[in-house]
Parts: C-alpha cells; sequence; structure tokens
C-alpha cells in the first residue's frame, strides 16, 4: 500500500556502501543531454577518484540524501526491504548462467517514494 521503488545493486559495486549505510536514497534521471555524463560515472569507480567532480555534476541534499542539481527528475526514497539474489532463486538458469558466470548476484532494495522533484 505504498509507492514503491525496486534498484537492484551487485555487491562489488561502490554504490552499495552508501545504499546499505543510509536509510534513505535517491533516483535521478537526466535529460538525453548528459549521455556521455552519465555514461562515465557507470564506467569509472567513485573509489578511484572524484567521478561526480569529473562530470561536472553538482550534489545537493534534502537532509542527509544526496541527488544531483542537475536531474530532471529525482525521487527521494526510504528503505523498507533489501534481499540478496541467491542461485536457488533462479527458475530459468540460462539467466542466472548468462547474467551471473561469477555469481555476484545483486541485493533487491524495495523503498517507499517519499517525495518526487521535477525541474521544469
Amino acid at each position: 500500500n505504498k509507492t514503491v521503488a525496486y534498484i537492484f545493486v551487485r555487491p562489488q559495486r561502490y554504490t552499495k556502501q552508501f545504499v546499505d549505510g543510509a536509510s534513505t536514497f535517491s533516483l535521478t534521471f537526466f535529460e538525453e543531454s548528459f549521455k556521455k555524463e552519465l555514461s562515465y560515472l557507470g564506467c569509472t569507480s567513485g573509489r578511484d577518484e572524484d567521478k561526480i567532480a569529473k562530470a561536472n555534476l553538482t550534489t545537493l541534499y534534502i537532509g542527509e540524501t544526496p541527488y544531483f542539481e542537475q536531474s530532471k527528475l529525482t525521487f527521494i526514497c526510504r528503505k523498507l526491504y533489501a534481499q540478496d539474489m541467491n542461485e536457488e532463486s533462479f527458475i530459468d538458469k540460462d539467466v542466472q548462467n548468462i547474467c551471473y558466470p561469477n555469481k555476484d548476484f545483486h541485493t533487491l532494495y524495495i523503498a517507499e517514494i517519499e517525495k518526487v522533484m521535477i525541474k521544469e
């Protein structure tokens, strides 16, 4: 009976420690013109450098929840549920073999969308 978002995060992603360590997170959506910056963010680890600064993005906060000033749409979400995916739960073993050859299964998070911000 809540408006929720589902996200999946692999265990080796630097982002996971932030999601696990907080009760909230943001989901941000950008205009197509940010495709280059988002590609860079997706293939560079924040462990190694300040990729947010290198992508020329600005981090703002609602309480303790970070989001990007440049996003066109932002959801502020509060975690409700987390569960690690596992080998035994795959019905279609082909998906498991193709997507998880290293058995690095995602963690599923379900979060209530508490605030929606739309940039006009």
